[in-house]
Parts: structure tokens; sequence; C-alpha cells
């Protein structure tokens, strides 16, 4: 169980979104009721009075594995956090719907057209202006961090673009897993607003580039571990066919 420690803390991973067991394809039921024993009784010896578990979300699973799940009700685990997450099943989604359909055509009408890029830099820069200008944030990552990340893992991140001439508009960052394609970051600055560009990319992604994946991820939703529903953010989720599932997030306290 890669892990971190904080004080007296120990959560699953303090620096990932998810974390948890990682087990193989031989794990039971049974066996993870002592394994959870076992690494209570170790985080006591070391004095940690409580562990943050974050779980994984099923549709990152290479198979079915809610053992742990298991394991955290028989330890009186409390739930602490739950996120909402829109998830697309690919072989069964409900259809786009028209807003988002107009929003196609009016980019395919401006003649916009979607590539693979490494331009992280722009990506940025876009990224940056809108998060300030709209929310007053900034993004979690770097450019340079997330170029660093995709070069380590070029198989796995990749950022896909749309342009209007050599004009990047707006941009999707995807996290490829082998049953889900992630979006992790979406920005699409002012003009892309106007011409559908963030939309020409994903309905690319969906039907072009990763129409074999069992789910697109959209994300989460929400705020405020959980508390607050972004319901214009979903919605724009929603509208591509994408339903909610939940991410959970328990603690057990060992003292």
């Amino acid at each position: 169980m890669p892990a971190s420690i904080n004080g007296d803390t120990v959560t699953s991973h303090g620096g990932l979104t998810y974390g948890g067991i990682v087990s193989g394809m031989e794990m039971r039921a049974s066996q993870m009721l002592h394994i959870f024993d076992e690494l209570l009784k170790f985080l006591r010896s070391h004095g940690v009075k409580k562990i943050v578990y974050k779980t994984v979300p099923y549709f990152l699973h290479q198979a079915p594995a809610q053992e742990d799940l298991y394991a955290l009700f028989r330890f009186d685990a409390i739930l602490s956090r739950r996120e909402a997450s829109s998830i697309l099943f690919s072989s069964n989604r409900p259809k786009i719907s028209e807003n988002k359909r107009r929003c196609i055509k009016k980019a395919v009408k401006h003649g916009l057209t979607v590539k693979q890029t490494d331009d992280f830099d722009t990506f940025f820069k876009i990224g940056e202006k809108v998060l300030f200008n709209r929310h007053n944030l900034k993004p979690v990552h770097t450019a340079r961090e997330m170029r660093l990340l995709a070069q380590r893992f070029p198989d796995n991140i990749k950022l896909y673009a749309s342009y209007i001439g050599d004009t990047m508009l707006a941009g999707v960052i995807a996290f490829i897993f082998p049953t889900c394609v992630h979006f992790q970051y979406t920005f699409n600055d002012d003009a892309g607003l106007e011409m559908g560009a963030l939309d020409i990319i994903i309905e690319n992604l969906i039907n072009s580039v990763y129409p074999s994946s069992t789910f697109i991820s959209f994300g989460v939703s929400t705020e405020d571990g959980g508390r607050h529903l972004n319901e214009g953010l979903i919605h724009q989720k929603e509208m591509f066919g994408a339903r909610t599932v939940v991410h959970d997030f328990y603690e057990i306290k060992l003292f």
C-alpha cells in the first residue's frame, strides 16, 4: 500500500488522487481481512492514530476488486468524503445533447483542427489565464512538471489540442489506463469558448482516438470534500452522455 505519513496520520497516498492496497488476480476476501489486520497492528505499533484510505475507483480496475471495501467495513472505517465523478460507459451511453452537437458543428464550420501536441507551455498559459480570470485559481501542476511526466510516460499521458490555423484555442490532457481514458486538465480560452474548441476535442477523443476504451472519465465536479456540487460543470459532462459515479474516502481511527 503506497502511503505517506503526516504526524500521526497515514494516507494512501497524500500526494495522489487515489490509493489503497495494490493486489493481483489471486487476491481473496479472507486474505484481505488478514492483510488489514496486520496493517493496522503494524501502524499502531508505530504510533499512527488514523488512516485515510482513498479507494481506487472501480472503473480503473482491470478486474472486479473490492475486497478492500469489504475489509474497510469490517474494521469500522467511516466514510469521510465522497466526490461525484462523471463517467461515460462507451458501449452503452446516452446520446450527446443537441447543445453539444451544435457546438461541434460550429467548430467544424470555423475550420478547427484537433491534434496531439507536446506544446505544454502554450496550453498552460491558456490554463493559467482561464483559471485566474474565471476562478482566481492556479493550475496544480506547471507546464514543466506535466511535460516531464508525459516524457516519462509517453504511452499514458498525452496532450490533445484544437487549433484555428496555428493558434491553440483549447486542450485536454488525457491519462490512458488499460480500461479507461481520464481527462485531467481541460482548458478553453475565450475565443475557443465561442467556437466549440473544447467540445470538438472531446468528441474526437471519444469517437476517433479512443473508441475502444471501456470508460471515459471526465473527473470530479465537487468541492469541499464532496459537500458542494458544481452543477454547471457536471452538466457540461452530462451533455456528452456521462453519468455520475462516486469516489470514496475512508478513515480508520486506531486509538
